[in-house]
């Protein structure tokens, strides 16, 4: 009996024992055009979208926020039209009606921008938020930033920031998606002196509900300058598209630490860890107070609480580079490597033998997980990577930067290249077309074989599934 009581007795601190913590991370979530973060979390994956500059729309997807860090940016979307070619900004992701919306800014060309820039939004072929996607329309006739939607007291808004003298927060009702219903009506516009520094703006509205009570959070003052911040907004009245609904709190929610060197920290967006029991904030931040807004940017990441008067509690920016723990819920490792497999063989990019001499064949093989089939997926800023094999250190090349059909993929050395340079562009199921920059030819396994050793090389796009690679953390 006292044995089996002492067993007992041994046991009991394993009941009701908390998951396994976290994989830590520490920020920035995106180094490399990391302005105006987004992150939603859905089966188990996050996916962050951020402001490019360009004529595209990447997503990065990971099942731990730590794993964003590394993950490869593929494309989903780039500018159809001249009106909406370039310079996008501030894209977000929102699930209804069982698609995903990609709502974002653009602009007609990338010397005179800034005032041509319209409000659009996007529409999944199905649930998966790596598209497909197609145009649906844009939002407002007029110059309108930062575009976000929410389901208030079951009506959807749309919510933005347009230019009247000084930038305000407007806000409208919508039929669907991707239809205004109604005209737009201002709802928040900078009074306070923390909302006009170098600049009257308010901007960068998302909406935060809990237990009941909706929250507006905004970027306030010039994103230029180090005093760019968040300010509230609560709905205190029946109608979330008219000012006298809304009570502004009398200060900032969040601002530039200097004790911890973060500067200009704003344009968020909000989530909910894996099990649902913790509230996040994802934001943009400098950590010098003479940079100002462009790429220098980058997407951070932090856990806040709730006051107890239901109010949220942001606290303070963390320092860059703060090991923390990530949100409850995760699994409790993250991987900062790739295989790269073929869809239609179902086998990884391998250099021969493992061999580390410059030219070294990339070909496919059965996935045996071995290094010279491990990849580090590095991000070069400018919407490409490079592709690092984990055994050798040498990254994809296509041989002799040809332009040819049937040119060799191999591995070199680094020569910081455009033929070394590849993006990835999503097509279904979550595969991607791996595109040279150089060339705009595509990593395909010759004549479609299933066989080990078959050779991988450059091709035309024949949107064939010889032509399509997964990249899973390894």
């Amino acid at each position: 009996m006292l044995t089996l009581l002492a067993a007992l007795l041994l046991a009991l601190p394993l009941l009701g024992q908390p998951p396994a913590h976290a994989a830590s991370f520490g920020n920035p979530v995106k180094a490399q055009k990391g302005a105006d973060p987004w992150i939603a979390f859905h089966n188990g994956h996050y996916y962050l979208v951020s402001t490019s500059w360009t004529d595209v729309i990447t997503v990065r997807k990971a099942p731990t926020l730590a794993g964003l860090a590394t993950a490869p940016s593929v494309q989903v979307w780039q500018g159809d039209a001249a009106s909406r070619c370039c310079n996008i900004w501030a894209p977000e992701l929102h699930f209804l009606n069982g698609r995903w919306y990609l709502y974002y800014v653009a602009g007609q060309n990338v010397t005179d921008y800034n005032p041509t820039q319209r409000s659009h939004v996007l529409e999944s072929a199905g649930s998966d938020p790596m598209g497909p996607y197609t145009y649906r329309g844009q939002l407002n006739p007029a110059w309108m930033l930062d575009p976000t939607v929410a389901t208030i007291n079951g009506q959807l808004y749309l919510f933005g920031s347009v230019h009247n003298g000084t930038q305000n927060i407007v806000a409208a009702r919508m039929s669907n998606p991707y239809t205004v219903s109604s005209p737009f009506s201002t709802v928040s516009t900078p009074t306070y002196d923390w909302e006009r520094s170098g600049g009257a703006v308010n901007e960068g509205p998302e909406v935060l509900q809990r237990g009941g009570r909706t929250f507006l959070v905004y970027s306030a003052s010039g994103c230029w300058t180090p005093d760019y911040k968040l300010g509230q907004l609560e709905l205190t009245g029946p109608d979330p598209a008219s000012a006298s609904s809304w009570t502004k709190k009398s200060a900032p929610v969040f601002q530039r630490s200097d004790a911890n060197g973060v500067y200009g920290p704003g344009h968020n967006g909000f989530f909910t860890s894996p099990d649902g029991t913790e509230s996040w904030i994802v934001y943009h931040a400098n950590d010098s107070a003479s940079e100002g807004c462009d790429n220098g940017r980058t997407a951070r990441a932090q856990k806040f609480t709730w006051n107890a008067d239901g109010t949220p509690r942001f606290g303070t920016p963390v320092r860059l580079g703060t090991s923390a723990a990530g949100p409850s819920g995760e699994p409790a490792s993250t991987s900062t490597t790739y295989t790269v497999t073929n869809r239609n063989s179902g086998k990884c990019l391998d250099v021969s033998g493992g061999s580390t001499a410059d030219g070294a064949d990339v070909r496919q093989y059965a996935c045996t997980g071995g290094a010279n089939q491990r990849w580090r997926v590095e991000d070069l800023g400018d919407d490409t990577h490079r592709l690092v094999n984990v055994a050798t250190g040498k990254v994809l090349d296509t041989a002799d930067c040809s332009a040819a059909d049937g040119a060799d993929l191999r591995q070199w050395s680094w020569l910081n290249n455009t033929c070394q340079r590849f993006r990835f562009l999503a097509t279904d199921g979550g595969h991607v077309r791996i595109v040279n920059q150089a060339t705009g030819k595509v990593a395909d396994v010759a004549n479609c074989s299933t066989a080990d050793s078959a050779d991988v090389r450059q091709w035309s796009w024949l949107s064939n599934a010889c032509q399509q690679w997964r990249l899973n953390p390894a």
